[in-house]
């Protein structure tokens, strides 16, 4: 179960830290450990904050290039994040996380931590399908990153594999810290919204050719999954549906 999470750090400069989060891993049962561009790597004092018995985590640690490279198959890529950023994005916590990927038993995970200083890039963010924040005491939230590394891991081994104590309260579910509340930047889209989008969409794609209305398949009901899934916005409808406007008035011309 827990083969399928990859942990990845991006351009980790201080060696020590890469260590100490290979010693987390190792000692929640996670192994998959991705590099992108680490300042200092292969380092001994990363050998020496990850210990003996963790260095095996180090040695098999794959050093990328890039975002595509670390990401490669995920199916599922989650950022860390101690802030909401200026376009808000759907974000959860430590615990949520465990559970979500607890339901589905074959999709592979990348979880994200970014730099020391100053995290994950918003470009960065944007290629994650959630955020994930921990809860913390609002006079300083700021956790280092190995920390961070240790409590999401030890969260994801209690939803994969369980705390191997015979009691239904033991991880006390009801006790959870709830997130801060997120304000969103835009009023959710109505179902109107959403469905005059996916009647636009349809248009296109029928006149372009890609759309046969003779033959629809499932496609129409894929996209409206799709879309009530994703939970747009006004905006991100609006913005949509411009684009495709602006096809059609190119056809005109």
């Amino acid at each position: 179960m827990l083969d399928r999470v990859r942990i990845v750090m991006v351009e980790t400069r201080h060696p020590g830290n890469v260590g100490a989060a290979a010693r987390a891993m190792k000692t929640m049962g996670l192994s998959d450990l991705r590099l992108i561009r680490p300042v200092r790597f292969p380092d001994p004092e990363a050998s020496a904050r990850a210990t003996e018995g963790a260095v095996d985590v180090l040695e098999r640690a794959q050093v990328c290039a890039d975002l595509d490279e670390a990401l490669g198959d995920a199916d599922l890529v989650i950022g860390t994040s101690a802030r909401q950023r200026r376009i808000p994005w759907p974000c959860i916590t430590p615990r949520q996380l465990g559970d979500r990927i607890a339901a589905e038993p074959d999709m592979k995970v990348a979880v994200m931590f970014g730099r020391e200083d100053r995290g994950l890039t918003n470009e960065e963010l944007q290629r994650c399908n959630l955020h994930v924040s921990i809860p913390s005491a609002p006079e300083y939230g700021v956790l280092n990153v190995a920390s961070a590394v240790q409590l999401i891991s030890y969260e994801l081994r209690l939803a994969l594999v369980g705390d191997e104590v015979d009691m239904p309260e033991a991880r006390a579910r009801r006790y959870s810290m709830p997130l801060p509340e997120l304000v969103w930047d835009e009023p959710p889209a109505s179902n109107q919204d959403v469905a005059l989008l996916l009647e636009h969409l349809e248009r296109v794609a029928t006149t372009s050719g890609f759309l046969d209305p003779a033959n629809p398949a499932q496609v129409g009901s894929r996209l409206r999954r799709l879309f009530m899934r994703a939970r747009p916005d006004k905006m991100e409808v609006g913005i949509l549906r411009g684009i495709l406007a602006s096809i059609e008035k190119r056809w005109e011309k």
